[in-house]
């Protein structure tokens, strides 16, 4: 039976979790992190004492990630999600690396949801930056060790030992002895402090900075691959959910007998709404079981639903925009200040514009799914899901059981782009295993994915800037206004929270002497989530479209325009100007605003763009640079337009996200930011009337197809020795606004409302 936790079960060992949060460890010491990390285990995993040494076992298992066996297999804990983006290769290889393993010893085992791991929520694009220390270290642990033992068999200094292809090898005589042969050993010895450890030099590396193939690959094209739709259990049901087309609204009424004429329908049930604030919560409805998933779809349109009322009833989207757009002409909320813009601006020449981007869609190819089967006080679960810890107490909230007594098993993911990181349809699964008493699978058509998406913010945003005599700002106000995703987690929030002003808006690059920042206030009236890039899609399009703009009213080239706006290189302090900055959670210290990379990059791409060259008529450039997620990303795009067509020709991109762990995947992810960042430009846009989304599949809410989607595209990977950075969402947000500009130089038309192809850009 082909089940993901049969081929991929990470063992039945029990763990003492950890005591402290991830993110506090470089206050302990190596030995008290590695105790009270759960080192004490029984059976094949050893343990450690209070005084940090090992106990006897036949393996060696020096961090939770890392077991070396004496068969010689070496087995490394994948604890993110894979998605496409290699993360189940790339944080074991950087294991392997630092251990000195041959790649063909690894066997990759899939954590279930454990906050033993730390934190497992694969989104925000920080599994790198946030483990790879913690990744290297593990294998430097297990190598040290192996040092030791081997260096006490040979009698000579450990410091004259090497590792290499699964080896300890003496530099000196050249001995070479096999880890599986001094596991044994190396398990007895006591844990290295820190300090004692020593890492690769750049040149030692291995596998870092130059990668492997995707361990999943071979499964992927060969079909053996197993995704949240392929797991099947015995005497297992399928479901799927009527779920209220507007939010909060409850059944009033419902055919529970007609279903069960659909042969293979077995039963109708319901699920009870959320109560505010609906978080992950399911959404309640009623679910229609049935023995194959057709004959439920089949059974779910006989249901003859009646629903009542709702206070987001008169949610228009439309109107909406009004609302937000004149909320953006009036003062907001102060999140960064330097200078005086009011008083600087008094002298000075103005231009201003505003920008609008709407709701926005998930999509991913694989709608969600999960399964589940509660038994005898237990529930376990298979999902494709992006963070299997928050599955794991959504699911012990909505059963009413302790967390403990839920296992989570994640499944590949055909897509997440933030979506499956909020599992509401795993609670669903569970919440129906536990009436009906078998397994469940709750099955997400693509109009159920549309319809009850956690959407991207609809937003407004109004620009305005102080000129000098030369056209180049010297005062610059913005506005942004826009639904926060705090209101999923909080009732009556209208501001947004300090982190998304710190995706693109207060922390604004740019070298001017005044600077105001504010925030307006906005309502949700659907479930508010994260997509791919977040808050820095729309901060990025205006922003970027605006300097554009100004560019072309003073008659200056956009890129030379740009890089005097960024101004000198230097580290930006956002702090002391009032900016209560997040930075993506990392150490401002580690990871600072630095506007050196940021023209880097900035002009990398324009050289590789051949930036300025004549263009045909019906051709232009555009350009934008940005930072996020601690990763710096400029983008050059040509367009030809045609009436109403866009053709994207070419796309010019250099990233710096430092040192690149795996370039070949930065590379792939790139390619796919482009297409990504085409489908929300061009056609990305959700809208409601009457409080219900009005679109339903992919012939109303499309996403880029081969022929929207065939732009050359050049990738340039900077090369850095600064700490790795994101990768998978800054590629996103400086599309929009490049693609816009580009448009602009080709026709004149300038796109302050998204998306493109509501244009027709013949009567420009």
């Amino acid at each position: 039976m082909p089940l993901w936790h049969l081929r991929q079960n990470p063992g039945s060992h029990q763990v003492r979790p950890g005591r402290f949060p991830v993110n506090t460890i470089a206050s302990f010491s190596r030995r008290d992190f590695l105790r009270l990390s759960g080192m004490t285990c029984s059976g094949l995993i050893l343990g450690f004492s209070a005084k940090g040494e090992t106990s006897s076992s036949k393996n060696l298992s020096p961090d939770i990630f890392l077991t070396l066996e004496p068969s010689g297999a070496i087995q490394i804990y994948a604890h993110r999600s894979e998605m496409g983006t290699g993360i189940r290769t790339v944080l074991p290889m950087v294991v392997a690396d630092e251990l000195g393993a041959d790649w063909e010893d690894v066997d990759i085992k899939q954590a279930t949801g454990d906050k033993k791991f730390g934190s497992q929520n694969t989104d925000g694009s920080r599994s790198i930056w946030k483990f790879f220390d913690r990744m290297r270290t593990a294998g430097a642990t297990a190598g040290f060790l192996l040092n030791q033992a081997a260096a006490a068999r040979w009698n000579v200094d450990p410091g004259t030992c090497q590792r290499n292809a699964s080896h300890v090898i003496h530099k000196e005589s050249g001995k070479r002895i096999a880890f599986k042969e001094l596991v044994v050993e190396a398990a007895k010895l006591p844990l290295p402090e820190t300090n004692e450890l020593v890492f690769k030099a750049p040149t030692e590396r291995t596998y870092i900075g130059k990668g492997k193939k995707v361990v999943d690959f071979a499964d992927m094209v060969s079909g053996k691959a197993v995704f949240g739709a392929d797991v099947r259990l015995p005497n297992m049901l399928f479901a799927v959910v009527e779920r209220s087309p507007v939010l909060g609204a409850k059944w009033k009424d419902f055919d529970e007998e007609a279903p069960l004429s659909v042969k293979g329908v077995s039963q109708v049930v319901t699920i009870a709404p959320f109560k505010a604030p609906h978080a992950f919560q399911a959404l309640g409805g009623i679910a229609v079981l049935a023995d194959n998933t057709y004959a439920a779809i089949k059974g779910r349109e006989k249901l003859n639903t009646q629903w009542g009322t709702s206070e987001h009833d008169k949610y228009d989207s439309d109107a909406y925009r009004d609302e937000l757009m004149a909320t953006a002409e009036k003062e907001g909320v102060v999140v960064r200040q330097k200078g005086d813009y009011k008083e600087a601006v008094k002298g000075l020449t103005t231009h201003s514009a505003s920008y609008y981007a709407p709701h926005l869609l998930h999509q991913p190819m694989e709608p969600p799914v999960a399964t589940a089967d509660f038994k005898d006080g237990r529930c376990i679960v298979w999902a494709p899901t992006q963070n299997p810890q928050a599955a794991q107490d959504v699911v012990a909230a909505a059963l009413k059981i302790p967390a403990s007594e839920v296992t989570v098993h994640v499944t590949l993911l055909g897509g997440g782009f933030g979506r499956k990181s909020k599992p509401d349809y795993v609670a669903e699964a569970a919440l129906l295993s536990q009436k009906v008493g078998r397994p469940v699978q709750v099955v997400w058509t693509r109009e159920d994915d549309i319809q009850h998406d956690y959407f991207h913010s609809v937003a407004a945003l109004k620009l305005e800037a102080g000129l000098d005599k030369n056209g180049y700002p010297e005062a610059w106000r913005m506005r942004t206004v826009f639904p926060s995703i705090s209101s999923t987690f909080a009732k009556g929030v209208v501001q947004a929270s300090a982190g998304e002003m710190g995706m693109g808006f207060s922390d604004l690059p740019f070298d001017l002497p005044h600077i105001l920042c504010e925030n307006g206030p906005a309502s949700a009236h659907v479930r508010i989530g994260w997509l791919r890039s977040v808050a820095n899609i729309q901060h990025a399009f205006g922003i970027h479209s605006f300097v554009d703009e100004l560019a072309a009213r003073a008659g200056i080239d956009p890129l030379t325009y740009l890089n005097r706006v960024i101004g000198r290189d230097r580290k930006i302090d956002l702090k002391a100007e009032g900016a209560e900055y997040s930075n993506y959670g990392a150490p401002i210290e580690k990871y600072p605003v630095d506007t050196a990379r940021l023209k880097h990059v900035l002009n990398t791409a324009a050289r590789s763009a051949d930036w300025g060259r004549p263009l045909p008529a019906g051709q232009g450039q555009g350009i934008a640079v940005h930072r996020s997620f601690v990763s710096y990303i400029a983008i050059a795009v040509r367009v030809r337009v045609l009436g109403r067509k866009v053709l994207i020709e070419q796309v010019d991109l250099a990233i710096d996200c430092g040192l690149a762990v795996h370039p070949e995947r930065i590379r792939s992810q790139m390619e796919g930011s482009v297409v990504f960042g085409i489908s929300l430009a061009m056609m990305g846009k959700a809208t409601m009337k009457n409080g219900a989304v009005e679109q339903s599949n992919f012939h109303d809410a499309p996403v880029a197809r081969i022929t929207d989607a065939k732009p050359k595209i050049n990738v340039s990977l900077i090369q850095s020795d600064a700490p790795p950075g994101g990768v998978g969402e800054p590629g996103v947000p400086p599309f929009a606004p490049a693609l816009c500009n580009a448009i602009f130089a080709a026709t004149g038309k300038r796109i302050r409302s998204l998306p493109i192809n509501e244009y027709d850009f013949a009567e420009a």
